[in-house]
């Protein structure tokens, strides 16, 4: 807990225990809001093979569109405790839920400019999803099992991943990009219906008539994050871990069709592989964080992830399915698999009325990974012909993250 902050920076009084029922059915609605909500933002870069002919454009507009959709989460990020403040954690993950699904929707329609306002709004549903499940389970969870239920938690966004992955193929084999990405739509919205019956215990402490969000509240989380020193180191490595992942997710199908010459089935079914090797790493590291010290967790998953992408610039077309699936497996459950320890902390660091403003503040540098990493990615294998040159090249980031946790001063965590 962090020394010397107010109790609580949104609520006059503690927050009060949750309904039994409540505590019970909060980790699997918060794991199912989070899967569809990842696979929201990873499905159009799945289909990017059929898609990019459909719109005119080249293999750097899939690292633009993700660049997109994570600016926007910056944003609505920011304010996801404010709306949490208003309209309780379950509200808001809906209207997020909601903003997704009309989101994936547009990006299917063969108009750039369309597509483009597809993939804000997917991004402005993404962005409060954390915050307001992290403020429900801190609410919800048992201290003594925090890190290992916001790991669990946690696994939604690979496995958002693998579901994206498999069903994506199927739909556009069977019925286009709009059916492919339409099921993702069905997926959002049933998810945000499943989550009805918490509301009225998990939203009873919302403020109704407190202010929407506006710019004054836009960089709180960002300040409350840097005044401390642990969560700002936190937050740094999260910059880096982040552009590491979503590099690996939304680039892996291209690099495996288009330099490998995989098909687009056998490419898909290697990002669920990959993705569900990222949902054991995700319960995995956070036991190992447990057990272990968190700190040193991290700095073994930066050195893993680095090892593993100078090992995908090797890669060539005749190395064998069977070995890249190997590496495929390694590099998922590090690269995918780092959250659960990075939120846990972050949760562990603050009182848990605080969480929501914590997560989102950590998030905005999490975001920011994102938003400028594919682009550079993607302009790095167009520069060198080769994306697996470009999976090399982010062992240089890596290393600099990883020696800067070694070497750093106390930082809070251990």
């Amino acid at each position: 807990m962090l020394a010397g902050q107010p109790r609580n920076l949104f609520l006059d009084n503690p927050l009060p225990p949750a309904s039994r029922a409540a505590i019970t059915a909060t980790l699997p609605v918060t794991l199912l809001m989070q899967a569809a909500s990842s696979a929201a933002t990873i499905a159009p870069a799945v289909a990017a093979p059929v898609l990019l002919p459909a719109l005119g454009l080249g293999t750097v507009a899939v690292g633009v569109f993700v660049a997109t959709v994570y600016l926007a989460a910056m944003v609505s990020s920011q304010w996801a405790a404010t709306l949490v403040q208003r309209w309780g954690p379950i509200r808001t993950s809906q209207v997020a839920l909601a903003f997704s699904a009309a989101g994936v929707l547009l990006v299917s329609v063969p108009q750039p400019a369309v597509a483009l306002l597809g993939a804000v709004l997917t991004g402005l549903g993404y962005g409060p999803i954390t915050p307001a499940s992290s403020q429900m389970l801190a609410r919800t969870t048992a201290p003594e099992r925090i890190a290992l239920v916001f790991s669990i938690k946690q696994t939604g966004v690979p496995l958002g991943g693998a579901v994206a992955g498999l069903a994506v193929p199927v739909g556009l084999a069977f019925g286009g990009a709009g059916m492919a990405l339409g099921q993702i739509a069905v997926l959002c919205l049933a998810s945000a219906l499943l989550a009805e019956p918490l509301r009225r215990s998990l939203d009873a402490l919302r403020a109704r008539h407190s202010p929407l969000p506006g710019l004054a509240q836009l960089t709180r989380p960002i300040r409350f994050v840097l005044a401390h020193g642990a969560l700002r180191a936190l937050a740094f490595c999260s910059f880096v871990f982040s552009a590491v992942q979503i590099c690996l997710t939304s680039y892996l199908v291209t690099f495996l069709h288009g330099d490998l010459g995989w098909s687009v089935v056998a490419a898909g079914v290697a990002l669920s592989a990959a993705q569900g090797a990222g949902v054991a790493g995700r319960v995995l590291w956070g036991l190992v964080a447990d057990r272990f010290g968190s700190r040193g967790t991290l700095l073994g998953l930066g050195v893993a992830m680095a090892l593993a992408g100078i090992t995908m610039g090797l890669l060539r077309a005749d190395t064998s399915h069977a070995l890249v699936t190997v590496l495929l497996l390694a590099y998922g459950s590090t690269a995918v698999g780092w959250n659960g320890v990075y939120l846990a902390t972050v949760a562990k660091l603050v009182p848990h009325e605080q969480a929501a403003i914590a997560t989102a503040g950590s998030l905005f540098f999490t975001f920011f990974g994102v938003v400028i990493g594919p682009p550079l990615f993607g302009a790095a294998g167009g520069a060198f012909g080769s994306l697996g040159l470009a999976f090399a090249l982010l062992a240089l980031p890596l290393g600099w993250t990883t020696w800067s946790l070694a070497s750093g001063k106390q930082t809070g965590f251990r």
